[in-house]
């Protein structure tokens, strides 16, 4: 019996072999609970809660990770590289969401995935305000690979009139504050209405913040990519 298998670095390339050949199997490729840009694993045999780099899996995304640059309110990066990790179950689910919005001429813009509890921790030293940045002590659900910070883009690359930054720490930033140009709030409704739609769940405080539905039941992480 043949099935595909999927050869990490080179994304979405699909080759043969077979399933009873023991060199091909998950755990052989598995390190730290993740798979990293230059693994090969059998793609129908990746568990749900396996942290994958979402690059290899051509979304048609566009990457902003704000946390490999000074771009962020902490105003330094704490990433070593830009680098986008997931658990397979959220990349799945972002990738079909993705797909409707590149129906209507638009695609996912992703600032924030999966962090690493240390960096976390660094925030909150920051910020301790949980309105904002999650306590440490109970983490993030983006320490649990379940989470993403996003905008829009239109076919131009221009990002859709949010109202708002990433990362601005106000009520500017709610889903609720009214005070707003109807253009940011259809903006705003666009964007939450198909994630919805996704399986993925609005952060009150924050328009950009997503979390997809029950992952706050996953553990903690603190594992740190591989740089290329």
């Amino acid at each position: 019996m043949k099935i595909s298998c999927f050869l990490g670095f080179l994304g979405l390339l699909l080759i043969g072999c077979s399933s009873t050949d023991k060199a091909f199997s998950n755990r052989d490729f598995l390190k730290n609970n993740y798979l990293n840009s230059k693994s090969l694993a059998i793609y129908e045999g990746i568990h749900d809660t396996t942290f994958v780099r979402v690059r290899n899996y051509e979304g048609f995304f566009v990457f902003d990770m704000k946390y490999a640059s000074s771009d962020n309110f902490l105003k330094t990066a704490v990433y070593d590289c830009s680098e986008c990790y997931l658990r397979m179950k959220t990349v799945r689910n972002l990738i079909e969401a993705n797909n409707e919005f590149l129906e209507k001429g638009y695609r996912i813009k992703i600032y924030d995935c999966y962090r690493p509890l240390d960096i976390q921790k660094k925030m909150w030293a920051i910020l301790p305000d949980a309105d904002y940045v999650a306590d440490p002590k109970r983490g993030s659900i983006h320490n649990r690979g379940g989470a993403v910070d996003i905008t829009l883009v239109d076919k131009e690359g221009n990002e859709l009139d949010m109202g708002t930054s990433f990362d601005h720490f106000g009520p500017e930033a709610a889903h609720a504050y009214a005070n707003l140009p109807p253009k940011v709030k259809a903006n705003r409704t666009f964007l939450k209405e198909v994630m919805l739609r996704h399986n993925f769940r609005a952060f009150k405080s924050e328009w950009w913040h997503y979390n997809l539905a029950g992952s706050l039941k996953d553990p903690l992480a603190n594992f740190k990519w591989d740089c290329p």
